[in-house]
């Protein structure tokens, strides 16, 4: 099941949190540094010991105060004009994050718009691969049952909500 939702990552009551983390995973802007902030400095610690993370990939870490059990680091690509493989990228960032979340044992995770913010991948080309990549994911996890994607104002959720009835994807 996917969710689309207008609200705070931070406060999130899943297992896990997925972060929008640059590849040497260290605090940044925008929804990386909010839930930097709000989880303490124990997600920091935690990302220091991982080595970075690789775009594409996802790594867990502690969620410290966060209420959620685990926050994933996935990385997403930089908007460079779409010609070099940020489709394939983003997509692959959203599938690795389901699947460390299946790893962990997590039965729900939050997403923001990966890559949308400081990245700037142009939301209208993100939602589909993104939605197309968590649904995929989620049919293939015999663990996670529930995807939220968590937005900071309606116009993205609305973007999103338009992408998942494009491909079909009910009760988003």
């Amino acid at each position: 099941m996917i969710e689309l939702a207008v609200g705070d990552l931070t406060t999130e009551q899943v297992d896990a949190v997925v972060l929008p983390a640059n590849a040497q995973l260290l605090p940044g802007g925008g929804a990386s540094g909010a839930l930097h902030r709000a989880g303490g400095p124990e997600i920091a610690r935690a990302c220091a010991a991982l080595g970075g993370c690789a775009t594409g990939d996802a790594k867990a870490t502690t969620a410290g105060r966060l209420p959620a059990r685990y926050v994933i680091h996935a990385v997403g690509p930089v908007w460079q004009g779409g010609g070099h493989g940020e489709p394939e990228q983003l997509a692959s960032a959203y599938r690795r994050s389901v699947e460390v979340a299946a790893e962990l044992g997590c039965t729900s995770i939050s997403f923001p718009a990966i890559s949308c913010g400081i990245y700037g991948y142009p939301p209208e080309l993100a939602a589909p691969q993104a939605i197309g990549a968590v649904a995929g994911a989620l049919e293939a996890s015999p663990v996670v049952e529930r995807a939220r994607f968590v937005f900071l104002d309606e116009g993205l959720r609305r973007v999103f909500a338009d992408a998942a009835e494009a491909l079909g994807i009910a009760g988003a």
